[in-house]
C-alpha cells in the first residue's frame, strides 16, 4: 500500500511504500535528462504532465511537480503507477549489482568525518522531508553538497543548509568553516 506525506516544499510530495523501491541507495532523476534514463518506470513517470523531478530511495519516492498541475490530478496517477509496477514486478525499481561510489573519495580523515556526519545525522532528517543530500567536495574549509528530491528548489532549503547542515558539520568537524550547495 502506498501512503503519501507532505514535504516542506509544496510542489513536492513523498510516496511511501512498504516494498523496497531501491536497493542501491538514493537516486534523483530530472525531466531535462530524461533521454539519459534507461529505467522504464522512471521514464513513464517523468512523462506524466507536470512531473519535473523524481527521487527514489529505499522505501519512498518523492515527486516534484510544476505549479501548473495540482496534486489532486497527479497524486492518484503516481500511486496507480507504483501499484501497477509492483503488480507486475517482484524486485525494486532501482537495482544494480554494486553501485560505484561517484565521489571517488580518498582516505582523507576530514572527508571521512564529513561523510559520517552526513550519513548518520543529516541524511535521515532530509529523507524524512522527501529529499537527499550528496557530498560533492571539501576544499579550504568549504563543504560542497547537492540537495536533491524535495529539497531541490525548496524555499526553506537555504535555511536548512545554513542553520542545520552547516551548524552540525561545524560542530562535529572542526575543519569545516561553511557549507555551500551546488547543482
Amino acid at each position: 500500500m502506498i501512503q503519501t506525506e507532505t514535504t516542506p516544499n509544496p510542489d513536492s510530495l513523498k510516496f511511501l511504500s512498504e516494498k523496497t523501491l531501491s536497493n542501491i541507495g538514493t537516486e534523483e532523476f530530472k525531466k531535462e535528462k530524461e533521454n539519459e534514463i534507461k529505467i522504464p518506470f522512471i521514464k513513464e513517470l517523468l512523462d506524466f504532465k507536470g512531473v519535473e523531478l523524481i527521487l527514489v530511495s529505499e522505501k519512498f519516492l518523492s515527486v516534484k511537480k510544476t505549479r501548473d498541475v495540482s496534486w489532486n490530478e497527479l497524486k492518484p496517477m503516481v500511486i496507480s503507477h507504483l501499484n501497477d509496477y509492483f503488480e507486475k514486478n517482484d524486485g525494486p525499481i532501482l537495482r544494480k549489482i554494486k553501485k560505484i561510489e561517484e565521489n571517488n573519495v580518498t582516505d582523507n580523515e576530514t572527508v571521512n568525518k564529513i561523510l559520517e556526519v552526513l550519513d548518520t545525522k543529516i541524511r535521515p532528517a532530509v529523507a524524512r522531508d522527501g529529499g537527499d543530500i550528496k557530498f560533492k567536495s571539501f576544499e579550504n574549509g568549504v563543504v560542497k553538497v547537492q540537495l536533491q528530491g524535495s529539497c531541490s528548489g525548496c524555499p526553506s532549503s537555504l535555511m536548512t543548509l545554513k542553520q542545520g547542515v552547516q551548524n552540525l558539520l561545524k560542530h562535529y568537524v572542526k575543519e569545516v568553516n561553511s557549507v555551500e550547495a551546488v547543482k
